[in-house]
């Protein structure tokens, strides 16, 4: 068995063994595509898998818009709630962060390899979701005083 493969093993069962159902799947996915050879698949998932995730992501969290749980009149009072407001100001900075992540991961391949390996131990152990890596590599530009544009 190939150090590849063992390491997949061993993020499975800390998937299992934190009982977070996000990581242990995902691990066993991609460990099962290496078993069944399918690896010319990987550099499309590296290429869209993050875009994808997003796009599920995003479906999610506008889906009670979308069934209708939250009308017009509920987002409409966002804008005048103190709490709503800086829900609304952390949102556009946490987007923010997200952006200057993207552009420190296309950088910086050893500093992803860091997040990864951090968001996969906060999910897997401290029931984590695994949205944190371009947030954290936004935080880590801002930390190096990478921000310019």
């Amino acid at each position: 068995m190939d150090i590849t493969n063992l390491l997949l093993l061993g993020l499975l069962a800390i998937g299992v063994i934190g009982n977070n159902h996000s990581v242990s799947v995902a691990v066993a996915v991609l460990l099962l595509m290496r078993l069944l050879h399918l690896d010319r698949w990987f550099p499309s998932l590296e290429q869209y898998g993050l875009q994808f995730g997003v796009i599920i992501l995003t479906i999610g969290v506008l889906a009670p818009i979308a069934s209708g749980k939250i009308g017009t009149d509920e987002i409409l009072r966002t804008f005048i709630t103190p709490q709503a407001l800086l829900a609304i100001a952390v949102g556009v900075f946490v987007s923010y962060l997200g952006g200057r992540g993207v552009q420190l991961m296309s950088a910086s391949p050893l500093v992803v390899t860091g997040l990864m390996i951090g968001t996969i131990l906060g999910v897997a152990l401290f029931r984590g979701v695994p949205v944190g890596p371009l947030i954290a590599a936004g935080m880590m530009a801002m930390l190096l005083g990478l921000f310019q544009r």
